[in-house]
């Protein structure tokens, strides 16, 4: 890739559109895969990119296929990190670099299983913008926009504002979800306890009504013995 870009600059003194260098290397791999003898690239990778038409992202794998995405994620639990990034692509457009890096740092959190936790040890970031392919001699490049890689405390800041993950509002959602149903059960309970109970009460008075009827019969006086 690096000798593809530097021939293009060498002899048109102009750099390699991002599309043609990532149809470049996709056909070099396919042609692998159909000849006898030639053994497949065992990789696959990201690139990231600008050119005159803007920024780009290419997925690559070892059979020649390349794709450009709005957002991706490649490697050992990734299809976390798909899910992500298909829920939350839409900001994507109109997101600033300080809240894509923060996307970006989320979705890999989403990565890890529930007993670990993400640190700016293991983590990466590197970013290229509009005006990178400049002169990087030239003082128009704005500072930002070239490609630069951001490690270990250069992260602290985004790490400080990541907040809960995905599963983790779930989880809460589904607790207070849960506690609501079991607030909602006690009280229907004991709203049917109540009722039982006035249910009770009304049977009773039957009886004191029939008791009271008994006692006025005993107090009617009893017709005479014509003897």
């Amino acid at each position: 890739m690096r000798q593809l870009a530097l021939s293009s600059r060498l002899m048109y003194t102009r750099p390699l559109p991002i599309s043609r260098l990532m149809g470049a290397l996709a056909d070099r791999a396919q042609l692998n895969t159909m000849q006898y003898g030639k053994r497949p690239y065992g990789v696959g990778f990201l690139v990231i990119g600008t050119d005159d038409t803007g920024p780009h992202l290419y997925e690559f794998n070892p059979t020649g296929n390349c794709f450009e995405y709005y957002a991706m994620s490649i490697g050992a639990r990734n299809q976390s990190a798909k899910t992500y990034l298909e829920s939350h692509f839409t900001e994507f457009t109109e997101a600033d670099l300080d809240h894509l890096i923060l996307h970006g740092i989320r979705a890999l959190r989403e990565t890890l299983p529930q007993n670990k936790q993400l640190d700016q040890a293991s983590v990466t970031v590197a970013y290229v913008g509009p005006g990178a392919d400049a002169d990087p001699h030239s003082s128009s490049l704005r500072e930002g926009q070239k490609f630069t890689v951001l490690e270990g405390d250069k992260l602290a800041t985004w790490f400080e504002r990541l907040g809960p993950s995905e599963r983790q509002r779930a989880a809460a959602a589904a607790a207070e979800a849960s506690a609501a149903a079991a607030t909602e059960n006690a009280s229907s309970s004991a709203d049917n306890a109540a009722a039982s109970t006035d249910n009770a009460s009304s049977a009773s008075a039957p009886d004191q009504n029939t008791q009271a009827s008994s006692d006025n019969t005993d107090n009617q006086p009893r017709p005479m013995d014509e003897n």
